[in-house]
């Protein structure tokens, strides 16, 4: 199957993992696969951003921005419109972006079917957390991009019912979470000093996820004094945390590596013995807890809907109340005291990738069973 790949992703985060994952699964399987995307993606690396976008975010208006994000439309409905003319794939597939219509416009003009991948509702996610410019146009433009797809792809059954109740017909949007190679993060644990047990976090380093009680607790708990912490990543918060640390004469105990090359992750969650998920939104798919899983770590995240749909509590996690303050502490606790229950709870979630086929190539084959009855070859028009 010949498949044309349209992103609008300018930077190389977490959406770039999904992206470039789902190109290499696909091609595993045999489809040709064609990506067209800006110009820019390629030269940025790992965890950054073009710097025409970041100039843009930092110095218009949220109204102009987002009317430079309808603007960029007409080059980029160019390119993909040329592409699909030279390319002639059976399958349109974009991953979505606000304000972004190229896929919509093409699979519409040559017939194509259009699969959209959705892993956020991005008008009510930049309203609420980054601001966002033409608010109402916004909104109505994702609603039409996501009822305009042949099939809508979310990443929770909880995203899914927001995309419903956008328009969307409940037989038209399927679930695909995330996914993991786990044989990249077969590695066995390097042994740590006797006696301590280390959290670990993997991310972009946000206030909200609550990473500042879990250092107030490892200066103040009495039983905490064996716990270090390793943060992966880097973020807002970071600078502060880091100072607060310093404040509670943790510094030797809390450790930030900064910024890690992918390469670099399966070797740094290895070395955790508890994997923390503070918070998160409820309709998302962490990659981090797909790692986690694949690395054999024992998990404690937030007991909500989005999370349950692949952890299990006392299963493959120990899930913590989020709207209790002490919750995720006693869980972590809890662990910290028991290496038995650690082991159990991360043999059975590694065990739980292969049950649930939670894996990149898992994604691409149930890409291609979705698509099987809907493509067809368009010939080039004339």
């Amino acid at each position: 199957m010949r498949i044309l790949y349209s992103h609008r992703v300018q930077s190389r985060d977490g959406q770039s993992v999904h992206i470039e994952e789902m190109v290499a699964a696909l091609r595993r399987a045999g489809h040709e696969v064609l990506v067209v995307g800006p110009g820019l993606y390629q030269q940025v690396s790992f965890g950054g951003e073009s710097r025409l976008v970041s100039l843009i975010r930092a110095h218009l208006p949220s109204w102009l921005g987002s009317l430079a994000e309808l603007g960029y439309n007409i080059p980029a409905g160019w390119r993909l419109w040329r592409a699909a003319r030279r390319f002639r794939p059976e399958l349109l597939y974009e991953r979505y972006n606000l304000f972004y219509l190229p896929g919509t416009w093409v699979a519409r003009q040559l017939r194509l079917p259009l699969f959209l991948e959705v892993n956020a509702p991005l008008a009510a996610e930049r309203s609420q957390f980054g601001g966002l410019g033409l608010e109402r146009i916004g909104g109505r433009l994702e609603c039409y991009v996501w009822r305009s797809a042949d099939r809508v792809l979310a990443v929770t059954g909880v995203l899914k019912r927001m995309i419903c109740r956008a328009g969307a017909r409940e037989e038209q949007v399927a679930v695909i979470p995330n996914g993991i190679n786990p044989e990249e993060f077969a590695i066995e644990a390097e042994a740590g000093v006797e006696g301590r047990v280390v959290l670990g976090f993997v991310g972009f380093v946000r206030d909200w996820h609550g990473l500042d009680r879990v250092i107030a607790a490892m200066a103040s708990a009495p039983d905490a004094g064996a716990l270090d912490l390793v943060v992966v990543g880097d973020g807002p918060a970071r600078v502060a945390l880091e100072q607060q640390a310093e404040s509670l004469g943790l510094a030797r105990r809390v450790r930030f590596t900064g910024l890690q090359g992918r390469e670099q992750i399966p070797r740094l969650v290895a070395g955790f013995d508890i994997a923390l998920q503070p918070r998160v939104v409820d309709y998302a798919s962490p990659l981090k807890i797909f790692e986690y899983m694949a690395a054999g770590r024992a998990i404690v995240a937030p007991d909500q809907e989005n999370i349950r749909e692949v952890l299990r509590d006392g299963v493959t996690a120990l899930l913590f109340d989020p709207s209790r303050p002490d919750a995720m502490w006693n869980a972590i606790m809890r662990l910290a005291a028991d290496a038995d229950l650690r082991r159990r709870l991360g043999s059975a979630a590694r065990a739980e990738i292969a049950r649930g086929d939670y894996t990149w190539d898992g994604n691409a084959r149930r890409v291609a069973v979705l698509a099987q009855r809907r493509v067809r070859i368009v010939a080039p028009a004339p």
